[in-house]
């Protein structure tokens, strides 16, 4: 149980990011959601590579099977990047938002479209 206990943890994050999105009405907590899922891509992606007893392939002289795989670090690092510019891209559509129409509730802008 414990060898799959990352992969239960990325299938709890993906609901908690999943049920944030869907059911909340605010726009920050929206936004909280999409980070939570990108997270457990994170971590989906770092488990995937994980091996066990496995050293970092940095100038070693190691045999490959006994190396972690670094593609799925670097996949992970990228992803990290792209979602920190992400979440900073959509905090600053809810504080133009905000600033625009005084609220940040879906069901509010929602109503201006009418």
């Amino acid at each position: 149980m414990l060898y799959n206990l990352p992969f239960v943890a990325v299938v709890v994050l993906t609901i908690i990011g999943l049920a944030t999105i869907v059911l909340k009405r605010n726009l920050i907590k929206i936004f909280l959601g999409i980070t939570i899922l990108e997270s457990a891509v994170n971590l989906f992606l770092v488990s995937l590579g994980y091996r066990e007893g496995g050293i970092a392939p940095i100038y070693t002289n190691a045999p490959d099977r006994l190396m972690v795989l670094p593609t799925p670090q670097a996949l992970t690092l990228t992803s990290i990047v792209i979602g920190v510019a992400t979440t900073a891209l959509l905090l600053s559509f809810a504080i133009v938002i905000w600033k625009k129409y005084g609220s940040i509730e879906i069901g509010f802008l929602r109503r201006l479209k009418e």
